[in-house]
C-alpha cells in the first residue's frame, strides 16, 4: 500500500474550513488510530481555532468549544475519546509546558491540537500530522503533512466527498 504522507486542500469561507474539519473528523474515525498529535500552523487569523472547533463539534462534541488563548488548553470528550486543544501563542518560555504537566496530555488515547507550535519546541515530540494553513485573503489553503505512520494512516482514511 502506498503511504500518503501529504494532502492539499482549499477552503473558501468558514463554512467551507468547517467542511474540511469534518472530513479530517471522518478519516480519524475510519484509520482506526485512537489518539495522536496535530500540529495547527498559520499566521493569526488563518483559521487554526476554526478548524479546531470544527474538528471537535464533527467528532460529537455538542457543547461550546473555547478558544484556549488564555488558558492554553481545553479538555473535551467526544465519540472518538478525549481531545485536549492546545494554544501557545501567549506561552513565554517552552518549559512552562512542562510546568503544566504537558506529557500527561500526550498520553495513548488523547487527540491533541496544538495551535502555535513552534512557540513549544524542544519539548514537544513530533506530530503526526501538521496542518500549515496558509491566509490567500478570499480563501485558505491547506497543507496536512504526515510525519508518522499515524499521520499516514489519517491521510489514507480521508473521505472523498465532505462528510455530512
Amino acid at each position: 500500500m502506498l503511504s500518503v504522507t501529504e494532502k492539499l486542500c482549499k477552503a473558501v469561507g468558514e463554512a467551507a474550513m468547517l467542511a474540511l474539519a469534518a472530513q479530517m473528523a471522518a478519516a480519524l474515525s475510519r484509520s482506526g488510530q485512537s489518539g495522536g498529535l496535530i500540529f495547527l500552523e498559520g499566521t493569526l487569523g488563518a483559521g487554526k481555532t476554526t478548524f479546531s472547533r470544527g474538528l471537535i463539534h464533527a467528532l460529537g462534541y455538542q457543547g461550546a468549544v473555547k478558544s484556549p488563548t488564555y488558558t492554553l488548553v481545553e479538555d473535551y470528550t467526544c465519540q472518538l475519546g478525549r481531545i485536549c486543544h492546545f494554544d501557545l501563542y501567549r506561552l513565554g518560555d517552552p518549559e512552562e509546558l512542562e510546568f503544566m504537566g504537558i506529557r500527561d496530555y500526550l498520553d495513548d488515547g488523547v487527540l491533541c491540537l496544538i495551535e502555535w507550535p513552534d512557540k513549544g519546541r524542544g519539548v514537544l515530540p513530533e506530530a503526526d500530522l501538521e496542518i500549515r494553513i496558509e491566509d490567500l485573503g478570499d480563501s485558505r489553503e491547506l497543507a496536512l503533512i504526515a510525519r508518522t505512520a499515524t499521520g499516514q494512516a489519517w491521510l489514507a482514511a480521508w473521505p472523498e466527498e465532505p462528510a455530512s
